[in-house]
């Protein structure tokens, strides 16, 4: 048996401070946590806290051109901007029970301390240059990009400083606009590390999951074989290859191409060295041997993953700490970013000594209306939205008792008021808990780890209801009812015969085979393995029903039936449970507790979570206070999800007497009608125009609103795409607005117009508007001219 590691670090992508975060961030926070989770509890060796050693990473990467300009669009230091945003994420995870050691942030003294430690290494090294750099620059993703040869032709870009009169092309991995930039920048040697990059890849040394990103990274490295090939033989420097000659005679002598190790042909030559440095902005970490220059935004957010652990550092604390710690044991990574991951990172690390990660897995892309969701594109959805919708369904929560039956704290009074002896009501808290399983699950089964998945408020629903609510909580509920109904107010019954067949071999089964698909990442077959236990066990319950008695059948036989039936049906709750928590930790530990067996969190720091076998459950054990599980969802509450995503209006508190569950109107007020108006007197009207009344006018909702995002969409030239803040109360929104011909998109950053808020969503070019903005119509060819005000006015007042 190999020896059992002896930590595990992992890691999340550092989330880009430009936006808040949305469930597509919670994703990949989401699968991390459930890493993290499991491993804590494979020990030994184990921590001080029982469990395994365990450093699980997140945090949010606030540096670059991009922030800056976000910045300024808000009208507010970038410090102060990435203070704000990176807060929302810290704030949104400890809402979440995600269970990360450390929030690390590019902006913290350390990682500066850090990141500048690693560009002297890297100098001293010899592995950067200066130079002077002119290419193209997308500021979307903090990259430069090389423009594809017979590709569209340039843009031109105005008003933009930065760009000084430079022209732009489609960026081939977002599709906006490139920047042309010519400046003195510092150059990393790349291009030195292609042979050795493709051997770790290639052998594996390197872990990269999945395999089609895996061998999209490859074909990077490698560069275009066959375009060089074919380059070669146009030009006449090698002769064309039969189709029965070995490929290294004669490309291979012509130096077209060379051999890797493993006998695959790459052009030499094709990676390029890498532009490490910026003059053109200054928010970003100072080259500490040339202050003029800042650190590359991806060198500066990659470095994370060791400033986080000590990297840098004196303190003798930190240098025992990285040596315990690097290399990672996972970089968890979005498949958008595993470039900067496979490659950069890798030589980077080479060219400074250090050990290189053990692996790379990306997960794909969240699509929300078929595209990828971001906030540019204005269809994301907000976790927030989630915990606030599937929160109020949050059971009663099962609570250990002091001698006196109160909780401490407690009194008379208030017990009286609660539900049931040993059950109180859920806390804000734990509501946010419950509803962040309610994601996790759905996330993880419903969307294949590594591919793209489609989410949806109706999709939500349906798997909630069908794997929690009609699956394992329905189980739980029904089996330990039962237990207590027939056997001594809640104890475990002793079982005859400990075995059921088809039961007990499929439970047996399935703890190796959730194991090997966690182990694995594979968090949907996992999950539906155990939902496959679930309906075995259930089935078992119905085909069995120990509430029945035959007529004459002996109660003592009934009972030794019984007994045998829900001790197995409890044997396997456990089991199950114990196989969920690194998935639902709230709900596994409320069924814990249920079952009697305490605290969750305590019996996985003794281990009794791993290593699970058949026949765990004592009898005699007395159950907890039963509560309710995962109640059913109504249908409705995707229409309330989708109001909440899209208001019109600011929620208003809901009534007393209200169901626990808003209402779409609770959510979504409609303003009261006025007083209705005279009959409308005959006026001086554009012809073809009539009369409304007060009525008709108050269903119109006019807000104040401040354009914080404008830019253009490719080949559409009139139109703008535009994010508009409308202060606390609303999410942005984005709105596709006809004005191009007469406003550039820097000139409209910062100004305060008035939107349309109400107006029914439509789709344009492929984005979704989601309102108007208000603009008068001047001359004959009615050049538009936006409605404003001489006042300040706040952001969300309704105009009346």
């Amino acid at each position: 048996m190999p020896e059992p590691a002896k930590k595990f670090y992992l890691t999340t992508p550092i989330y880009y401070v430009n936006a808040r975060p949305h469930i597509g961030h919670a994703y990949s926070t989401i699968a991390a946590d459930v890493i993290a989770r499991r491993h804590r509890l494979l020990g030994p060796p184990v921590g001080d806290d029982g469990f395994k050693p365990t450093f699980f990473l997140t945090g949010t990467d606030e540096h670059g051109q991009k922030v800056q300009r976000s910045a300024a669009a808000a009208g507010i230091p970038p410090q102060q901007f990435a203070d704000e945003v990176s807060a929302s994420f810290r704030t949104l995870w400890k809402r979440m029970g995600i269970t990360n050691n450390d929030f690390i942030r590019t902006t913290d003294p350390r990682h500066k301390r850090g990141v500048q430690k690693l560009w002297l290494d890297l100098e001293a090294r010899g592995a950067i240059y200066l130079s002077t750099y002119t290419g193209q620059y997308c500021v979307s993703d903090e990259a430069f990009v090389d423009v594809p040869v017979g590709g569209p032709p340039p843009q031109t870009i105005e008003g933009d400083p930065g760009v000084k009169g430079g022209w732009g092309v489609p960026c081939p991995l977002c599709g906006r606009i490139t920047e042309t930039v010519t400046e003195e920048n510092y150059f990393f040697k790349l291009s030195e590390y292609q042979d050795k990059l493709i051997h770790l890849i290639e052998s594996g040394e390197l872990h990269i999951q999945p395999e089609t990103v895996r061998n999209e990274v490859l074909s990077f490295v490698r560069g275009n074989v066959a375009e060089a090939m074919a380059a070669a033989i146009s030009e006449g420097r090698t002769r064309p290859v039969a189709p029965d000659e070995v490929i290294s005679n004669p490309l291979v002598e012509a130096g077209v191409i060379k051999l890797s190790a493993a006998g695959n042909a790459y052009v030499p030559g094709a990676l390029k060295d890498l532009s490490i440095s910026r003059t053109t902005f200054d928010w970003g970490i100072p080259v500490p041997t040339n202050p003029k220059h800042v650190v590359y935004v991806w060198l500066d957010a990659l470095a994370n993953y060791i400033t986080a652990i000590g990297y840098g550092s004196d303190d003798p604390a930190d240098k025992v700490m990285f040596e315990k710690y690097w290399p990672a044991d996972l970089h968890l990574v979005g498949k958008e970013i595993t470039r900067f991951h496979c490659v950069y990172w890798p030589a980077f690390l080479l060219a400074a000594g250090l050990p290189l990660p053990k692996s790379v897995v990306a997960n794909g892309w969240l699509l929300f209306e078929e595209s990828k969701m971001s906030k540019s594109r204005g269809n994301v959805v907000r976790t927030e939205t989630i915990l606030d919708a599937f929160g109020p369904l949050c059971p009663p929560v099962p609570s250990s008792l002091d001698s006196t039956g109160l909780q401490p704290g407690e009194t008379a009074a208030t017990r009286e008021e609660a539900l049931a002896p040993g059950l109180t009501p859920p806390t804000k808290a734990e509501q946010d808990l419950f509803a962040a399983d309610v994601l996790r699950y759905f996330l993880l089964r419903e969307i294949p780890f590594g591919q793209d998945g489609t989410f949806s408020f109706d999709a939500l629903i349906t798997r909630y209801n069908a794997d929690l609510a009609n699956g394992y909580g329905n189980l739980v509920s029904r089996t330990l009812s039962m237990i207590q109904k027939y056997f001594d107010a809640g104890i475990v019954p002793a079982p005859t015969q400990a075995t059921r067949a088809n039961v007990t071999e499929l439970i047996v089964a399935g703890i190796f085979q959730v194991a090997r698909a966690l182990a694995e990442y594979d968090f949907g077959k996992a999950m539906q393995l155990i939902q496959t236990m679930v309906a075995v066990v259930d089935s078992d319950l119905t085909i069995s029903a120990p509430w029945k008695q035959g007529p004459g059948v002996p109660d003592d036989f009934q009972q030794t039936h019984r007994a045998n039936t829900l001790w197995s049906a409890a044997e396997s709750i456990r089991i199950i449970t114990a196989l969920l928590y690194p998935i639902l930790p709230y709900a596994t530990a409320s069924v814990w507790q249920q079952l009697g067996l305490g605290s969750i969190e305590q019996a996985a720091r003794d281990g009794k979570l791993k290593d699970l076998q058949w026949g765990g459950l004592k009898p005699g054990t007395k159950l907890g206070p039963l509560a309710p599980i995962f109640p059913r969802a109504d249908k409705g509450l995707a229409q309330i999800m989708t109001d909440m995503e899209n208001p019109t209006t600011p929620a208003p508190e809901p009534a007393a007497e209200a169901s626990s569950i808003p209402t779409a109107e609770a959510l979504n007020a409609v303003h009261p009608a006025a007083t209705p108006a005279p009959e409308a007197q005959p006026s001086n009207l554009e012809p073809g125009t009539s009369t409304i009344t007060i009525d008709d006018f108050a269903k119109v909702d006019l807000r104040v609103a401040q354009i914080v995002v404008a830019e253009r969409i490719p080949k559409a030239d009139k139109l703008l795409r535009l994010e508009v803040d409308l202060g606390p109360n609303f999410p942005r929104r984005q709105i596709l607005a006809g004005i191009a011909e007469h406003y550039t998109p820097e000139s409209l950053i910062g100004r305060k117009v008035v939107i349309v808020a109400n107006l029914a969503p439509r789709k344009m070019r492929g984005l979704e508007s989601q309102g108007m903005v208000v603009a008068a119509s001047i001359g004959p060819a009615g050049a538009p001219v936006l409605a404003g005000f001489l006042e300040d006015v706040e952001l969300g007042a309704r105009l009346k």
